[in-house]
C-alpha cells in the first residue's frame, strides 16, 4: 500500500474532484483512464503525452507496470517513476486500474464493492475518495504516534535531567 503523505492524498483527491467535474475519462485511453487521470495530477504530463508515451510500448497500464524499468529510457517509465516518487507502489497502480485493492475494497459495503466497474467514472471517483480517506486516516495515526513518541522521549529526557 502507498506510503501516506499529504501530497499523494491531495493528488488523489484532485483526481476524484476533476473526474466529478467532468474531466475526460476513457478507460481504454492510457492518458484518460484510471491511472492516466491520476498521472495527470502527479506528473507534469498531459493526457495526450501520457498516451503517446504509453503507445511506444505494448499493452495497457497493467502490462506497462509489469514491464516497468526505471532505467529503460521509455517515457512511460518516467511517468511511472514520477508517480512512485509520491509514495505509490506498482501494486497500487495496478489495483487502481482494476479498482481491486483489498484494503480499499474492505472499507466499502459489500453491495458497492461487488458492483464496482473498473471503467465507470462514478466508481473510479468513489474508489479514489475511499482511498484518499484511508490514506488520510493512516497518515494521521502514524503522525500522531510519532508525535506521542517524541513527547515521551522529551519527558524521559526531562526526568533524567
Amino acid at each position: 500500500m502507498a506510503r501516506p503523505n499529504p501530497e499523494l492524498i491531495a493528488g488523489i483527491e484532485r483526481t476524484a474532484s476533476k473526474l466529478l467535474q467532468g474531466a475526460v475519462y476513457q478507460w481504454g485511453h492510457m492518458g484518460a483512464c484510471n491511472c492516466g487521470n491520476l498521472a495527470q495530477e502527479l506528473t507534469p504530463f498531459s493526457k495526450a503525452e501520457i498516451h503517446q508515451y504509453a503507445m511506444q510500448r505494448h499493452g495497457d497500464w497493467n502490462e506497462q507496470l509489469i514491464d516497468y524499468c526505471p532505467t529503460s529510457g521509455y517515457p512511460i517509465d518516467l511517468v511511472v517513476s514520477k508517480m512512485l516518487s509520491f509514495g505509490l507502489t506498482l501494486e497500487d497502480l495496478a489495483h487502481l486500474e482494476r479498482l481491486s485493492d483489498p484494503e480499499i475494497l474492505s472499507r466499502m459495503d459489500k453491495e458497492r464493492r461487488e458492483s464496482l466497474n473498473k471503467n465507470s467514472r462514478e466508481d473510479v471517483v468513489f474508489y479514489l475518495q475511499v482511498w484518499a480517506n484511508y490514506l488520510r486516516e493512516k497518515w494521521i495515526v502514524e503522525n500522531s504516534i510519532l508525535g506521542e513518541l517524541e513527547s515521551e522521549k522529551k519527558l524521559e529526557l526531562a526526568l533524567l535531567l
